[in-house]
């Protein structure tokens, strides 16, 4: 494009002050100066002057003072149409915010296993009961900041030794697979023709059997290697390909009490191990001032004792 081509920007231009309109508006709409004035709680003088400061920034005259009377010119007409029509736009919205209901919201932080396998399939419980409350879930390994997040509450997945916070349910753990690998499997030996399912566990990747060793060191089993291992950086892949019947994976209960409740995994030996680890339940300081995550987190523990009885 030449340059003799290229449209200059319109330069910008300048609104009166809004409470000249607001008088304007008021005296083109009654006729009168007086009258104007005791709607927009001035003087009549006060008014009078507003409405010669808006005529001397437009350049022209919006009335025309005739004896005891006011017309509007053809400016004036020209100029209330703007008016009224910017200020019922105006009014419509600031009705329609201050009509809306403040947004209900539970922020909540959790890791991708607890979320996927456990929180999701139960937070239909908890929206059906709470309509008009928008629930946020955050599902991430990493360790959030509440109050630098804006979440209200985190389920965290730590060595009980470490919880803080009210504990949710404390793990353990038992090898699970498909039925149909189950049925080769009679003692834990037999895991060494099975394809070991694991995660890849940050800072131990000189260890892929890391989530299997509370299990193995109580059956003593340390030294256990399996024919070929499938590992994953999502506890929630690991499940899905044990359910899918390729290999064994490590059952965190209660994580995946209704999958071998429905059948879908079997646990081939009876023993488990408690994994040390544990949910706990912990709040920001925002959660306080928040009725519906106080309600969230009673109904997590609620959800927690109804599947420890289950």
């Amino acid at each position: 494009m030449h340059p003799e081509n290229a449209k200059t920007p319109a330069p910008a231009v300048e609104l009166p002050p809004l409470e000249l309109l607001r008088s304007f508006e008021a005296a083109a709409r009654t006729l009168s100066f007086t009258q104007a004035a005791a709607e927009v709680f001035l003087t009549q003088s006060a008014v009078s002057r507003q409405i010669q400061q808006l005529e001397a920034s437009l350049g022209v005259l919006l009335f025309e003072r005739r004896h005891r009377a006011l017309a509007l010119t053809e400016a004036g007409r020209v100029l209330q149409r703007a008016v009224v029509e910017s200020l019922e736009r105006l009014r419509d919205a600031t009705a329609r915010l201050r009509a809306a209901p403040a947004m209900r919201q539970v922020a909540i932080t959790t890791t991708p296993g607890f979320a996927s396998l456990w929180l999701i399939p139960r937070l239909a419980h908890f929206t059906a009961d709470h309509p008009l409350v928008d629930v946020r879930v955050s599902a991430t390994l990493d360790v959030l900041d509440l109050e630098r997040s804006r979440i209200d509450v985190a389920v965290r997945f730590v060595p009980i030794t470490r919880g803080t916070g009210a504990t949710l349910f404390e793990e353990s753990v038992m090898p699970l697979c498909a039925p149909r690998i189950a049925v080769a499997l009679h003692v834990p030996g037999d895991l060494v023709e099975q394809t070991l399912l694991t995660v890849d566990m940050p800072n131990h990747a000189e260890a892929p059997t890391v989530d299997w060793e509370p299990w193995l060191e109580v059956m003593g089993l340390s030294d256990l290697r399996m024919k070929n291992t499938m590992r994953f950086t999502q506890y929630a892949d690991a499940v899905a390909a044990a359910v899918a019947g390729q290999g064994v994976v490590i059952g965190r209960l209660p994580l995946l009490r209704e999958l071998v409740q429905t059948g879908q995994l079997v646990a081939p030996f009876s023993e488990g191990a408690a994994s040390r680890r544990g949910y706990f339940i912990e709040t920001s300081r925002r959660a306080a001032g928040n009725p519906d995550a106080q309600d969230f987190v009673r109904w997590l523990r609620a959800e927690a004792e109804a599947a420890q009885r289950g």
